[in-house]
């Protein structure tokens, strides 16, 4: 391969056709005779038998191992929750957490009584946040629930499919999506859509950690991740050669797809700017064009504003650090035209300030940004990052809760055991060892420049197309086909524990909410417990899980002092001051044993009031003992003090449900 390379930078000027020295003098990776059939041939004109043969059954297996991928986690979570056997309100207390919150949506939806009056109530919600009117469709990316209530009224289903299974189904069927995307990413790098077999394969063997869809159906990840995945494979196709017939198709499917993506999670911002540092990390070591890079640019740009129209001008896109990031690199890549010209010394010189004055500007309109729109909403997120990687205060409450969680943790070395048990890490690891050298390689000979008719290389294709870290597992299974295909494919033994789903305690509750309490009461009590009683029951929340509000998460650690050690008289005016009529209790969160020292929400609490924690272990110096004991504790004393403000309504094993007492405020 390096011989071809040098070969071909000597006879510059003098350059064969478009990939015919690859394919006449590089052996693919891939060992079948079909390896130089693209999924797009026939779009060229290749219009013989075994291009059209071939072609279809490339197709036709993707499809199979979408269809398969969806049936499958669709089977283990019938298996795990015994889903069709079960009542109806432990069918909606499986939505944990945030789940919850976003199906509750889409049942009210369908409960209204009509598309208009429901998107009327969505948009003057006063149901979820006690004492307060908000309009779902800015704060909330729940465009999907909405969505897909206005489609189950218009298709005539309602009378042998139940609402509940179209959702989890249309959920399940985008990994399909998901499976056939990545399937034609890896066909389209390798050229053999065997690569993309073995890609659908490993996503399907690494489920574990490719996608947890199965028992968090409703999060928004599982909504956009495909989305993302069919963006990966738009621009990967974007950025192949000879396809000018396909330019304007290829961008308007990036838009779209980018759209969607950002319209369905709220961390789209996050994505994207990972996105446009790679982007301009490719324009400034010259790997793609000016054209290339500004499409880019605009089609993030436009699908993000495209989604703040659509979000009521919601203010935290137009803060987004990405929309900054993009301005910023626009304005100086204008400015600073020069850039890649000069010896090697001047072009890195060159460089370094280019990059210092892009990120100055950038910080600079972002920080104007959001001084102008008095914007705060995302600040936890940066509150975490910065305390992750230990450059922010340690008793920062929003920022702990987030870090404390295992979700937010570090990779778990298992995790790679994992991988290197289904024989995909290594075949990775040798791939990317494999195309970082081939990257420099060209990088330092020039021959990955898209200038004139100048040709590619397939590691140009690949350093254009590996993007997401984020979504590291699933991309993981591309690149790893694209650098093993070729070679036997392996064949394990699935062994899963199929259980069923039981949780009478919950049930109970919900149940109890639902009978005994009036239908405008106001449930105080933690952010995953009031997304399933919104969902379960109807009832007023005053706090839940989508945590991209200030004044929300204020709210959120005022409602969590039940847990901190407060006397009753602040805990009564607290829960008081945001409308609860009622405050659930959990042990598992007062008594809670799973976090560590430190991490265990009562922790958090304690350092956050600036008292000594709980159990053996240091504190620090200045926090001091607090002078009432943990209410949630004392509570169950029935102390006067207690019982004269709280009167005990429903308890269990695992909840214990207070109603305030008014008359004694």
């Amino acid at each position: 391969n390096m011989t071809a390379l040098r070969q071909r930078k000597g006879s510059k000027g003098k350059e064969p056709p478009l990939g015919a020295e690859f394919h006449s003098q590089q052996p693919n990776c891939c060992t079948d005779h079909h390896h130089h059939l693209h999924p797009e041939k026939i779009l060229h004109g290749d219009w013989s038998w075994g291009a059209i043969i071939w072609t279809s059954v490339g197709w036709s297996v993707s499809v199979g191992l979408g269809l398969l991928c969806c049936i499958y986690v669709a089977t283990l979570h019938e298996n795990d929750l015994w889903f069709s056997n079960i009542k109806e309100v432990e069918r909606e207390i499986s939505f944990r957490t945030e789940c919850g919150l976003y199906y509750s949506y889409y049942k009210q939806m369908l409960q209204a009584p009509s598309v208009q009056e429901g998107l009327s109530d969505l948009i003057h919600d006063n149901l979820t946040e006690s004492r307060r009117t908000i309009n779902l469709l800015q704060r909330m990316n729940i465009y999907q629930e909405v969505f897909l209530s206005v489609l189950y009224r218009l298709l005539p289903i309602q009378s042998y499919l139940e609402p509940v299974y179209f959702y989890i189904y249309t959920v399940f069927s985008l990994q399909a999506v998901y499976v056939i995307a990545l399937y034609l990413t890896a066909w389209l790098l390798s050229g053999s859509w065997l690569a993309g077999a073995l890609t659908g394969v490993w996503y399907i063997l690494n489920r574990v950690d490719t996608t947890r869809v199965e028992f968090t159906i409703s999060l928004r990840e599982n909504w956009s991740l495909p989305f993302l995945a069919l963006q990966v494979t738009a621009i990967t196709c974007y950025l192949r050669p000879h396809l000018t017939a396909l330019q304007q198709v290829l961008v308007w499917l990036m838009y779209v797809t980018t759209f969607c993506f950002c319209l369905t999670w709220q961390f789209n911002q996050f994505i994207l700017l990972v996105q446009a540092l790679i982007i301009y990390t490719l324009d400034c070591v010259d790997l793609l064009t000016t054209t290339q890079v500004t499409t880019l640019y605009l089609v993030q740009v436009s699908s993000l504003l495209s989604v703040w129209l659509l979000q009521f001008c919601n203010s935290m896109i137009l803060g987004s650090l990405v929309l900054s990031f993009i301005v910023a690199a626009l304005f100086i890549r204008h400015c600073q035209s020069g850039l890649k010209t000069g010896g090697l010394l001047v072009r890195l010189g060159k460089l370094l300030l280019h990059t210092t004055m892009v990120l100055l500007l950038s910080f600079t309109i972002n920080y104007l940004a959001k001084k102008a729109l008095q914007l705060r909403s995302d600040e936890h997120i940066f509150k975490f990052i910065k305390l992750k990687f230990a450059l922010g205060p340690t008793r920062d409450f929003d920022a702990s809760l987030y870090l404390c969680e295992e979700a937010f943790g570090f990779l778990p070395l298992d995790t790679l055991e994992r991988l290197a048990g289904t024989l995909l890490l290594y075949p990775y690891i040798l791939t990317l060892l494999l195309l970082s050298v081939m990257a420099e390689q060209d990088v330092r000979e020039g021959t990955c420049e898209d200038r004139g008719s100048a040709s590619e290389t397939p590691c140009c294709h690949m350093k254009r197309s590996i993007w997401m870290k984020y979504i590291w597992t699933g991309h993981m299974c591309a690149v790893a086909a694209y650098g093993a295909c070729g070679t036997e494919l392996w064949s394990l033994v699935f062994h899963y524990l199929s259980l069923e789903f039981y949780d009478p305690d919950t049930v109970e509750l919900m149940t109890w909410i639902s009978t005994k309490t009036p239908k405008r009461a106001v449930f105080a009590g933690s952010m995953q417990l009031l997304a399933g009683i919104k969902l379960c029951t109807g009832r007023v929340l005053t706090n839940h899980p989508h945590y991209e509000d200030k004044d929300l998460r204020e709210r959120t650690r005022q409602v969590y002092q039940v847990y901190a050690r407060r006397s009753p008289e602040e805990v009564h005016d607290i829960l008081r001051a945001v409308g609860a009529d009622y405050v659930v209790l959990e042990n598992s969160i007062c008594y809670e044993r799973r976090h560590r020292r430190g991490c265990r929400l009562r922790d958090l609490l304690d350092l956050a009031n600036g008292h000594i924690m709980d159990g053996p272990g240091e504190n620090d110096p200045d926090l001091v003992p607090a002078s009432h004991p943990r209410f949630c504790e004392a509570i169950n004393s029935d102390a006067p003090s207690y019982s004269a403000l709280f009167t005990r309504t429903f308890q269990n094993k695992t909840f214990h449900v207070y109603r305030m007492n008014r008359n004694n405020y």
